[in-house]
């Protein structure tokens, strides 16, 4: 069998997870190894801390792969006695990569808003944010038949600037032939024919697509590798279509259940965590449509409220941004209410979904590893202690597989 090395698993992983799909903030990918290291252990954990590193390096792990990046933020320093340049010392001197998929795996189809979903047992899933992708133009170049070779030189210029990317396939590119026609006037300097004279020519029409970030850049580079003293072209913005990956996602239950059920259910499907689930609505209150939106949401308020959801099902939510969506809700029927789990509680059922799906990829690909689901729980709190009058609880257990 043939051996398998990081970046044969880092293609594998991108194919899932698209590192373009990433938020602008955000920071995923390698983050420490050798691609052309040999990979036999795969080790995925939600956080990159001390305690992952040890069962990584206990179980002679080659990989981590995390959710959460360990440097998203800029860092001048690496040294051991940071906790950051600890884990990557550590990392390199047991010879075990790091790489992550964070805001990518988000929002791509089995990634972690869809894991938070089906545990939840939501169908009819659609995202609750869409993936729109970049703005796309597509340019349209009439370009002389002959020479032959003069289109894909046009094409590689048009390339280089930016144009003729569609998912993992570079220098896409269509072409037809036809004739063109023309008349040189005065005071113009054709390439081809004579001023006042009108001109028949062999042509093909090129088509390319490319951000509209490039349009720019895109027409200069054809410009300049085209024959022509004024090119025919025109640049069309696409229209997007609705994609099924985006952030967050939107579902129903199977049958209705109040508030309080779904939040018992919650509670049930997600890691424990020492702040457990915090609940705003009337216990009694009927769910059936539900929003969620794995890690810190609520800066998706607006979007939650154009969905029509019975209740959001979130992290992180901050006292301001909730109090506001709560008396925006009560001015209406009540809803959305609001589910509040840990961050690490929601985004953890992703885990067993990434390391099936990069199991098989492999084993599709030809190639075998050994993987495992870390079970540290990498939530930051300890203990609670209950107001009075409330109830309180403790449990550091992980869900059954």
């Amino acid at each position: 069998m043939e051996t398998l090395t990081l970046q044969e698993v880092i293609k594998s992983l991108e194919r899932r997870y698209p590192p373009r799909t990433a938020q602008t903030w955000d920071s995923v990918g390698l983050v420490a190894g050798d691609p052309a290291q040999e990979v036999k252990k795969i080790l995925f954990a939600m956080d990159p801390v001390a305690t992952v590193v040890d069962e990584a390096l206990d179980w002679g792990a080659d990989l981590i792969v995390t959710h959460h990046p360990l440097l998203l933020r800029g860092v001048t320093s690496v040294a051991t006695s940071s906790a950051k340049g600890s884990v990557i010392h550590r990392l390199i001197a047991g010879g075990c990569a790091l790489y992550t998929a964070h805001t990518n795996a988000d929002s791509a189809l089995r990634g972690v808003n869809d894991a938070l979903a089906n545990a939840l047992g939501l169908i009819d899933l659609e995202p609750l944010v869409p993936a729109g992708g970049a703005d796309l133009d597509k340019h349209v170049v009439f370009v002389p038949a002959e020479p032959s070779e003069l289109l894909l030189q046009i094409v590689d210029a048009m390339s280089a600037a930016g144009a003729g990317q569609i998912g993992d396939y570079s220098g896409c590119h269509w072409q037809v032939s036809g004739t063109g026609s023309f008349r040189p006037e005065s005071g113009a300097n054709p390439t081809i024919g004579a001023v006042g004279e009108t001109e028949y020519v062999a042509e093909k029409r090129l088509e390319m697509i490319a951000p509209a970030t490039r349009r720019a850049a895109v027409v200069a580079a054809m410009r300049q590798a085209h024959p022509y003293e004024e090119p025919a072209f025109d640049v069309f913005n696409l229209a997007q279509l609705p994609a099924p990956t985006g952030l967050g996602r939107i579902g129903r239950l199977a049958e209705p259940v109040t508030l309080e059920k779904f939040a018992q259910n919650v509670a049930a499907a997600l890691p424990a965590t020492e702040q457990g689930i915090r609940v705003a609505g009337s216990p009694d209150g009927v769910v059936e449509r539900v929003a969620v939106c794995s890690g810190s949401g609520d800066s998706l308020f607006d979007q939650v409220q154009r969905a029509d959801v019975d209740v959001y099902v979130t992290s992180d939510l901050r006292h301001h941004p909730a109090s506001e969506a709560r008396e925006t809700a009560l001015l209406g029927a009540g809803r959305p209410y609001l589910i509040d789990t840990a961050h690490f509680a929601s985004e953890w059922p992703w885990l067993q979904y990434g390391a099936a799906d990069l199991k098989s990829d492999l084993h599709d690909l030809g190639f075998e590893a050994q993987l495992r689901v870390s079970k540290r729980r990498t939530d930051p709190w300890d203990f609670r202690v209950a107001s009075p009058g409330t109830s309180s609880s403790s449990a550091t257990t992980l869900p059954k597989e």
